[in-house]
């Protein structure tokens, strides 16, 4: 875990934690996290929340992920379509079957180098080998399983068999709603890199459990986000 360094701004570490936390945490833009603020007392302006959600994201996301466990050995691939600057581009996801955001990639293209490309992310930054992987029937999938000698995982069926995936994307386009869409590849890759790791660690199921586990889920969470926006 790599302690942050919040030296140089004129805010103290809570207030940039909080912000960062709110932005990534809920549905809301830079505005709407300048007027929780401002309701506090705390007078900020977007172009600052801005910096902090830019520099301080990528790395508190970071921290979030070493923390994590391993994922479980079954994965659900899918991709859903994003307008960045114009331009109809993919977002390739990959879920494991308890909804834990795995890894996700922006590209322009829906065809086997794509689908290639996301497959050796996955196998080279996950703790564990897959299971099995559930995707659609797109023929790119069954490609690029077949070129990595995974074609005995690869369990292809329609959108009722990768529910998971497609319900994972849900978040994403309210999100996208919200920014009123991506602005640059680039940007959107970051983003959903960061939303990703605060999405996992926040993603307490409440309707699938007990309030007094709830808590504990909650707690724990909080516990993680403190450890991981430790100030140096």
């Amino acid at each position: 875990m790599t302690p942050i360094s919040f030296k140089r701004h004129r805010f103290p570490p809570d207030v940039i934690r909080y912000a960062v936390w709110l932005y990534f945490r809920f549905t809301l833009s830079i505005r709407d996290v300048e007027e929780l603020l401002a309701e506090r007392g705390v007078e900020v302006s977007r172009e600052a929340i801005r910096c902090w959600v830019i520099k301080f994201g990528p790395r508190i996301a970071a921290n979030l992920r070493r923390r994590r466990s391993a994922p479980t050995g079954r994965w659900h691939l899918d991709e859903m379509v994003v307008r960045i600057g114009g331009k109809r581009m993919w977002l390739w996801r990959a879920v494991d079957d308890e909804g834990e955001v795995l890894d996700m990639l922006v590209q322009k293209r829906r065809n086997k180098a794509a689908a290639l490309k996301l497959f050796r992310k996955l196998l080279r930054n996950q703790q564990v080998h897959p299971e099995t992987i559930v995707t659609d029937k797109l023929a790119s999938y069954r490609a690029a399983a077949k070129a990595l000698g995974l074609s005995d995982r690869h369990k292809p069926g329609g959108m009722r068999a990768n529910n998971r995936a497609e319900n994972s994307h849900l978040p994403i386009r309210r999100r996208e709603r919200k920014m009123l869409k991506f602005k640059s590849q680039g940007q959107a890759q970051r983003f959903l890199a960061v939303h990703a790791a605060v999405y996992n660690t926040f993603n307490t199921q409440p309707h699938l459990i007990r309030r007094p586990t709830l808590r504990l889920f909650r707690a724990a969470a909080h516990e993680a986000w403190a450890a991981a926006t430790r100030a140096a």
